[in-house]
């Protein structure tokens, strides 16, 4: 049976984005403190799949798995990190997740009065409040 896909946006979830954005393959930002921890416990469960407005755009796949390699290697020895990184998917397009991940995102319940237009317009990601 496969396992379910849990999306991962990088920018703000996995890559801090303390400097913005500096090109699709500039990730100059340190990790977001517990992302490798977290992607090796989930990996057990989930499909990762790492998607951003990235994707899309030319080298930014790569940037995004050379960053996270790099990341994953100060962590663990190569052979313990080498499988996990090779089962991570990088989509280009959104991928079917059963969940995703995201610091720029808010959960719809169904009520579109949750949300305020004020509340939208001044809405800061995590790393911003």
């Amino acid at each position: 049976m496969a396992k379910p896909i849990l999306c991962l946006d990088f920018d703000g979830v996995i890559h801090s984005y303390s400097s913005g954005w500096q090109g699709a393959d500039v990730c100059p930002d340190p990790i977001v403190p517990g992302t490798v921890e977290f992607i090796v416990k989930a990996s057990e469960h989930f499909t990762i799949a790492v998607f951003s407005s990235r994707s899309g755009q030319p080298k930014g796949i790569e940037a995004m798995q050379f960053y996270l390699r790099r990341q994953f290697y100060k962590v663990m020895d190569a052979p313990d990190a080498d499988p996990i990184i090779s089962g991570i998917q990088w989509p280009r397009e959104k991928p079917p997740a059963l969940i995703t991940i995201d610091d720029r995102a808010l959960q719809f319940t169904g009520k579109w009065s949750d949300f305020t237009i004020d509340d939208l317009r001044t809405f800061k990601p995590w790393n911003k409040s």
